[in-house]
């Protein structure tokens, strides 16, 4: 933000009054503050629907714990310890002063405290959906622009059915797949799970990235075999990803094409390159980040069926064991962080999306 105030006609520009920098500072001001209620009013409404979900579905969290042959004695405790049999303001109040505190209760699949089985996983997530958007960044976006660019082509049609292939095909089938022909088959990637037997322990956690670790310790040969597991899991959400990326890159490619400033540049000679990667396709970066940003955070929570397929040991596949096992602190603590990395993609592409459109602001 220039320090400096408006320019006048035919002179340099002055320096900005008093007046203007406490102007700027108070509308600085108001914005964070009006981020910060927003992000808490959107966190307090993640935490009211997941509580009354929780409390709605058919499952029994005391019968989890007791088991279906325990007495009425026993299972009446455990409903009393439980805090189940107080009415259920009392109890989301009592659920959000612990989440607020970092209590998230105790798994009863693992027998750990929820919050350390989650700090846990979610760096195997994070990690394989990191790669996945990077996949589908680089593919998808240049795949968009050259769809665009030669509309109605041979190119373009192929390009528009790998879409429509990556939003048909289940995630389920299409690892399956993956798994029998590049890792059996052919023996191109590693298996499930994120390292080989032989390679488990080997370095330290510090980041909880295996990748990360790998490097950290100086160790090449399991940040080779770590990102052998990888890559296939990564492949495939990069290749919903860049099927979301490239029809979206398209769309508002052909709304810049169609603009007469292009038109313009063309008359005047342009080379094509130019005109495609400077003049069309440098106004559509903004809205490309919120769509990269909700690729991301799609990415992030919807790696469920990847996970469980390859054995993944992420938040995906520990929410699908927490609803195997009728687990419902794992399962309200694994959706909160769901929820919450969501709300905060979102939250910091709106941020990025102020501060590259001066018109946003």
């Amino acid at each position: 933000m220039s320090d400096t105030g408006p320019v006048p006609a035919g002179g340099p520009a002055v320096p900005a009054t008093a007046g203007q920098h406490r102007r700027r500072l108070r509308r600085i001001a108001v914005e964070g503050a009006w981020l910060v209620v927003t992000v808490a009013l959107t966190f307090l409404g993640l935490m009211a629907i997941t509580f009354f979900i929780g409390r709605v579905i058919p499952i029994d969290p005391v019968l989890a714990v007791v088991g279906d042959r325990a007495t009425q004695e026993v299972y009446d405790a455990a409903r009393t310890a439980m805090g189940l049999d107080r009415p259920l303001a009392v109890q989301f109040a009592i659920f959000v002063g612990d989440v607020l505190s970092g209590d998230l209760g105790k798994s009863i699949t693992t027998g750990q405290r929820v919050a350390s089985d989650l700090i846990r996983v979610f760096p195997a997530t994070l990690e394989m959906a990191t790669l996945g958007i990077l996949v589908g960044v680089l593919v998808g976006v240049p795949l968009g622009v050259m769809a665009a660019a030669r509309q109605g082509s041979v190119t373009d049609q192929i390009i528009r059915v790998v879409g429509l292939l990556g939003y048909s095909i289940p995630s389920f089938w299409i690892g399956l797949v993956g798994l029998a022909w590049f890792y059996a088959q052919l023996r191109w990637v590693g298996g499930p799970g994120r390292l080989d037997i032989a390679f488990d322990g080997l370095v330290p956690v510090r980041t909880g990235l295996m990748l990360v670790d790998s490097l950290l310790a100086g160790n090449r040969q399991v940040f080779a075999n770590a990102l052998s597991h990888l890559m296939l899991p990564a492949a495939i959400l990069g290749f919903f990803s860049l099927a979301y990326i490239a029809r979206m890159t398209r769309s508002f490619m052909l709304d810049q094409l169609a603009q007469e400033f292009v038109t313009t540049a063309r008359v005047k000679g342009v080379r094509e390159s130019v005109v495609i990667w400077r003049h069309a396709f440098r106004p559509i970066r903004i809205q490309l980040i919120t769509v990269i940003g909700l690729s991301y955070a799609g990415l992030l929570e919807g790696s469920v069926m990847i996970e469980t397929v390859f054995s993944w040991p992420g938040i995906g596949n520990y929410l699908t064991n927490a609803l195997l096992n009728a687990d419902m602190n794992a399962v309200l603590g694994a959706t909160l962080v769901i929820g919450s990395v969501f709300i905060f993609i979102n939250k910091v592409s709106d941020v990025l999306y102020t501060i590259l459109d001066p018109r946003a602001r």
